[in-house]
């Protein structure tokens, strides 16, 4: 369990509501119940077990499918792997699984990050910048990338919420080459970006405390003497043919970590994380055999390059809340299938 964390009055508001605005916006996907003791607030968190809360109103279809007789509650923890597979429901086990994998295997001298999704996933996770690296505040263990246990323990705690993996990662390795791979109508073209580390003060915790964030500048503004995609850059692509350009000559020289990143919101963000799109699809809703359908473009794209078979670590996201759960069993048996991971 983790510890009930304090702060001060004056960080939160005395409105009911508008506290569990702030809390909710700071904490994100984990729920933040706060107590007043005195002259502090007392802070407990905890997984959700409302359905409500997770938006899509066909979710029990998918748990079912999923099995262990899972709960709400549990789902932020939910992964199963097979063999160089990690199929998660939320997206945040990316970090863990990456961790494992060069943390496991012999370093190359490159490394492709093929990130297929919605979002860009670079929101700034909550650990904290010490003497001695960084931390989880939560539970104050230390957050290294080179100890995969203790990635564990900060996604169990909350540390690292949806939409924030890439961000503690790329402060690891900053020359990283990012192909992230979206649709219509977030991107519509292919914009190339140079990787900017740095950081952000805490808002809530402690206010002295800063986290890591990065930016994206895009390289046309800077009238660099090298456009496109290159470590230390970010492409931000809805083309397959731009998304791997010039990766089947990175796999015939076979020094590259290729790591590759499969939100199932890529394909039919339906929901968006919000309830008013229950009524209200957001723009990316596509049906089942149009998801189908990119699928086998996208696995297609992969193995005409000869990228399969080089893949070195595969994470498949379902995101509950995003991609509609009663998609997942059809579309997760096509990806495995088309990765040739069935």
């Amino acid at each position: 369990m983790d510890p009930l964390i304090s702060i001060p009055l004056t960080r939160l508001s005395p409105d009911k509501l508008l506290r569990h605005a702030q809390l909710r916006d700071y904490f994100c996907d984990k729920d933040a119940n706060a107590t007043q003791v005195g002259d502090k607030w007392q802070l407990k968190l905890e997984w959700s077990n409302d359905p409500y809360r997770y938006v899509d109103p066909r979710l029990p279809e998918g748990l079912s499918w999923w099995g262990k007789q899972l709960q709400f509650k549990d789902m932020a923890l939910a992964r199963k792997r097979k063999g160089r597979v990690l199929l998660s429901l939320n997206d945040t086990w990316t970090l863990e699984s990456w961790s494992e994998c060069l943390n496991r295997d012999a370093a190359k001298s490159n490394i492709v990050v093929l990130h297929v999704d919605d979002h860009k996933d670079l929101g700034s996770p909550r650990i904290f910048l010490s003497s001695k690296g960084w931390i989880d505040p939560i539970t104050g263990r230390a957050v290294d990338f080179n100890q995969p246990n203790s990635i564990t323990k900060a996604i169990e705690s909350g540390a690292f919420g949806m939409g924030s993996f890439l961000t503690l990662f790329l402060h690891h390795f900053p020359h990283s080459d990012v192909r992230h791979l979206c649709q219509a109508p977030k991107c519509e073209d292919t914009t190339d970006f140079i990787i900017r580390l740095e950081t952000v003060h805490d808002l809530l915790l402690n206010l002295d405390a800063t986290r890591p964030s990065v930016t994206l500048k895009e390289t046309t503004a800077l009238k660099t003497k090298r456009n496109g995609a290159a470590h230390g850059r970010y492409r931000f692509t809805d083309n397959l043919d731009a998304w791997l350009e010039d990766l089947d000559l990175q796999v015939k020289e076979n020094d590259t970590t290729f790591l590759l990143h499969i939100d199932m919101d890529y394909f039919c963000n339906r929901y968006d994380g919000d309830s008013d799109a229950v009524d209200y699809p957001c723009p990316l809703d596509l049906s089942l055999p149009q998801v189908l359908d990119k699928i086998d473009n996208l696995t297609e794209a992969l193995r005409s390059r000869s990228l399969l078979k080089n893949l070195d670590d595969i994470v498949i996201a379902l995101s509950p809340g995003f991609f509609p759960s009663e998609f997942w069993a059809p579309s997760c048996e096509r990806l495995l299938e088309g990765l040739g991971e069935l």
